[in-house]
């Protein structure tokens, strides 16, 4: 199962490493939905330290080189031709020991399993990357997919080995840990991938090549949902502007337009092409949905989970009662947003607030874009109080070609933006962007560069089979850089601007505590249904949406009658990480304690934080949240987290008073 991190546009594929045992494959991390010009550097520097705080404008760069993955598709072609003869191998070598298993074949096994697993990740890493460049590129789609036949491959051929691992009782496990000292180092490796899950298993090598071949199934239906996505449903064909301008509606620029033009029959022109668009790709996007939901729970009932959403909380170490506990509080306290609504509305000048008012930048000039050397020196700046290690991260990033900046959806760049994971080299990892000057891009790009720290610091600190964590415990950096953004620009700008931008995150929180629990329930009803009928269409999956999204939104917008397609475009939806947005809001309510803890005391909080972010998955991740601020996932975290989104509502309130 690839273990995709998506932030509001999402986080891209999830990691091979402590995951081979459940399926896994690559890691990223997506955030949802005047150019400087490119400057070229060579990316030998790496491991080069920067000492210099100062951003020097001439070393910005703003396309990948990612030429230290593979130096050309035939380098890459090479190594996927010696990849695909070690699985046979790998299983040539390790099943006869594990028929008579000791503590030394296991850890031998481990170190085997763990290198093949970092080249294979390399291998997705530069086929995943270059195709989101170009969505159509016939060599990467090849590429992509040989990759994830050759994972199911490695899957079948190493089944004797999960079959047997998780089979193991404690004392067979006590008996491997005495004969071999060196095994000590895997103990959480082993929990977390093998021993916890002895009552979900494949219970024989037939039941577990079964399993990869679903998986197999399931990849492939992601790829080509996230196909679909960027040539047709983000696709809504043309509008005519109130000036007589032809404009083409796509994800990015619907976005742009929706957030700058003051026009507001231009907004509503777009929004109305996209909305209708979106339904009348309903039923092809259903029918592929459908397949994959069927899919899904195929997969969790083998392994003896009641349906996928069973399955998620359990590898995510959640319960049913403490997602239940968190949409209450949401549910109950989304009157919190009202106040804010009627800001929007009357700062708009509105009689009544309709979906295409939602988007615009409260700010004097809506219109107004920030160059991206802008937008980086006030990144930068909000670090000002973080450990040395955010400000060399951020420097190798923004210098290195590490981040590949601007939108080119006319040559097939998928929307959105992610976070790869590079713990495998220990180098700077690759971020993926569709930067167009908003103040929602600003805020895109420190959140990926949250998650740079996270994987940087988790690549040089800890085994690689420990760089990897639950996708809440992922989002968490993410989502603290942007309340670190949002607290420097708000304090060190003028009235307009600060307004502006804590309105767009009080935006941002109810897209956090509303709207991301409501795909995530959307998710689990249409597999429900999906289950129930042979055919499904976009209609019926609609209306599930629509009835949904009536428990979460705000009263004071008036919504259309008709139901929503939204659904359609969500990315983390098709993902092989079914129910992957709830995380978001796991991860925000998180993170405001956590800023909370920030404020009172800053030099505290950076040691336990860079500690918490090195740490990895080298222990469960409430143990983690408790070891190093005292913090629990329970009801009171989300009531605290509505009782700052009201403080910060206010707190805007007493902004736009100010002379």
């Amino acid at each position: 199962l690839m273990k995709l991190k998506l932030a509001k546009g999402g986080i891209a594929s999830g990691m091979l490493k402590g995951s081979l045992a459940l399926g896994a494959l690559l890691s990223f991390a997506v955030f949802p939905e005047g150019r400087a010009s490119k400057k070229k550097k060579s990316s030998e520097g790496i491991g080069n330290e920067y000492t210099s705080e100062e951003l020097n404008s001439n070393e910005i760069t703003t396309e990948w080189d990612n030429s230290y993955l593979f130096s050309s598709r035939e380098k890459a072609l090479e190594e996927l031709e010696r990849l695909k003869k070690r699985p046979q191998e790998i299983n040539e070598t390790f099943r006869p020991k594990f028929e008579n298993l000791s503590g030394s074949a296991v850890f031998d096994y481990l170190e085997s399993e763990k290198e093949y697993s970092k080249s294979l990740e390399v291998l997705y890493t530069y086929a995943y990357t270059l195709l989101s460049k170009n969505v159509n590129d016939p060599f990467f789609i090849s590429l992509l997919g040989n990759a994830q036949d050759l994972l199911t491959e490695y899957k079948k051929s190493r089944a004797f080995a999960t079959v047997k691992l998780i089979s193991l009782g404690k004392g067979e496990w006590d008996k491997l840990f005495s004969e071999e000292p060196r095994l000590e180092v895997y103990r959480a490796y082993l929990e977390a991938n093998y021993m916890r899950f002895a009552e979900h298993r494949p219970l024989n090598e037939s039941q577990a090549m079964y399993l990869a071949e679903l998986e197999n199934q399931r990849m492939k239906l992601e790829t080509e949902a996230l196909s679909e996505i960027t040539n047709k449903v983000t696709r809504a064909g043309e509008i005519t502007l109130e000036n007589g301008e032809k404009f083409s509606v796509n994800s990015q620029s619907c976005n742009t337009l929706l957030s700058t033009d003051p026009s507001r029959e231009n907004r509503k022109r777009c929004y109305n092409q996209r909305f209708y668009h979106h339904i009348n790709e309903s039923d092809s996007m259903a029918s592929l949905y459908s397949r994959k939901a069927q899919l899904d729970d195929l997969v969790a009932r083998e392994l003896n989970y009641v349906d996928f959403y069973d399955y998620s909380l359990y590898n995510l170490y959640l319960t049913h009662a403490q997602i239940d506990d968190m949409n209450t509080v949401f549910k109950q306290r989304k009157g919190v947003f009202e106040d804010y609504n009627e800001f929007r509305r009357k700062k708009l000048g509105l009689e009544t607030l309709k979906p295409y008012d939602l988007m615009l930048q409260l700010t004097d000039q809506p219109g107004k874009k920030y160059a991206y050397l802008d937008a980086l020196r006030e990144i930068q700046k909000s670090y000002s109080g973080m450990d040395p290690y955010f400000k060399e991260t951020f420097l190798k990033m923004v210098t290195g070609n590490f981040i590949d900046v601007y939108p080119d959806p006319e040559h097939g760049k998928q929307p959105g933006g992610y976070c790869t994971d590079s713990c495998v080299l220990k180098a700077p990892p690759l971020i993926f962007m569709n930067y167009d000057g908003l103040i929602r891009d600003q805020k895109t790009l420190t959140h990926e560069l949250g998650h740079a720290v996270n994987f940087y610091l988790m690549g040089n600190f800890v085994d690689y089979l420990y760089c990897s964590g639950t996708i809440y415990e992922m989002e968490i950096p993410s989502t603290f850089n942007e309340e670190l953004f949002v607290d420097y620009v708000v304090g060190n700008s003028d009235k307009d601007t600060a307004v502006a931008v804590l309105s767009q995150q009080i935006d941002d929180y109810q897209n956090f505590f509303t709207r991301q629990p409501l795909i995530t329930e959307f998710e689990y009803k249409a597999h429900r249904f999906c289950a129930e009928k042979e055919t499904v269409s976009g209609a019926e999956l609609n209306a599930i949406w629509t009835s949904l999204s009536k428990e979460y939104r705000s009263r004071s917008v008036e919504y259309y009658a008709e139901d929503s397609a939204e659904w359609t475009y969500i990315n983390h939806i098709y993902l092989t990480s079914n129910y992957y947005t709830f995380n978001y809001a796991v991860s925000k309510a998180i993170t405001l304690a956590l800023f909370k803890q920030y404020r009172e005391d800053p030099e505290a909080f950076n040691k336990n934080y860079v500690a918490y972010l090195s740490a990895g998955s080298t222990m469960p991740p409430e143990e983690k949240l408790k070891k190093y601020f005292e913090i629990k996932i329970e009801r009171q975290l989300f009531k605290d987290a509505m009782d700052i989104v009201e403080s910060r509502i206010n707190d805007l309130y007493k902004l736009a008073r100010k002379d």
